[in-house]
């Protein structure tokens, strides 16, 4: 059996419902974790509904005695291993200018995008080196060179931070053969961003549950440590 953990996926319209619909379908068995497990609850119900397997969780991913918990409870659950953890937890929110910028909304997106990452990928690794698995993490394209990122200068060192924590995983995990590489897509087509810019360009959702099925498959095990920039057609 191969296992999957996929991390955001409460809401529905969300990016993290595609992936999940798109991972189900090729064989994995996902485990599913959002901030309630009601939630999360109704995504793994969709799952089961439609001849796939998955169990919900419910975890608060910025808090280190709880991601224990999770990891603790998955390990016993996969007896030990993954193939894969698509970690899509984060939120993103306009902060403003740096200089009117609160402590709290700085810290709040460094502990959303940032911290939740860091403990759930140290969690994950022990299983995912077990696995031989692979590692996906979803930065932005406003961590890349040249980017806007006037008035939203949290999320944006939030989410280079990211790539920094996915470049020295691929290099530490190397020689388990646990592969770490990073989406960084542009504004992506779901619920809650079609309602906020209507006139906007999207990367569509199943490209990129393309694109993770892609990077957690066989057809990638020559490809860790790198960003792959997703755009609109």
């Amino acid at each position: 059996m191969r296992y999957a953990l996929l991390t955001g996926v409460g809401r529905p319209g969300q990016v993290g419902e595609a992936v999940a619909a798109r991972l189900a379908a090729d064989g994995y068995s996902l485990l599913l974790v959002d901030r309630t497990k009601e939630s999360v609850e109704a995504r793994a119900a969709d799952i089961r509904s439609a001849g796939g397997q998955a169990n919900a969780y419910g975890v608060d991913l910025s808090s280190e005695s709880s991601v224990a918990g999770l990891f603790a409870e998955i390990g016993r659950e996969t007896a030990g291993k993954l193939s894969a953890l698509v970690h899509m937890a984060g939120g993103f929110a306009v902060t403003g200018p740096v200089a009117d910028t609160s402590v709290a909304d700085w810290e709040k997106q460094l502990t959303i995008n940032l911290r939740t990452a860091f403990l759930t990928a140290r969690g994950a690794i022990p299983l995912l080196r077990e696995g031989k698995g692979s590692a996906v993490f979803f930065s932005s394209e406003s961590a890349l060179n040249g980017a806007k990122v006037a008035r939203t200068a949290a999320y944006a060192v939030s989410k280079s931070g990211l790539l920094t924590l996915a470049v020295a995983l691929s290099q530490e995990e190397v020689v388990s053969g646990v592969r770490v590489n990073v989406l960084a897509p542009a504004a992506i087509r779901t619920a809650s961003n079609t309602a906020d810019m209507p006139n906007a360009r999207f990367v569509e959702r199943e490209d990129v549950a393309a694109a993770v099925a892609w990077l957690c498959s066989e057809e990638a095990r020559a490809v860790t440590g790198q960003t792959m920039r997703l755009s609109p057609r």
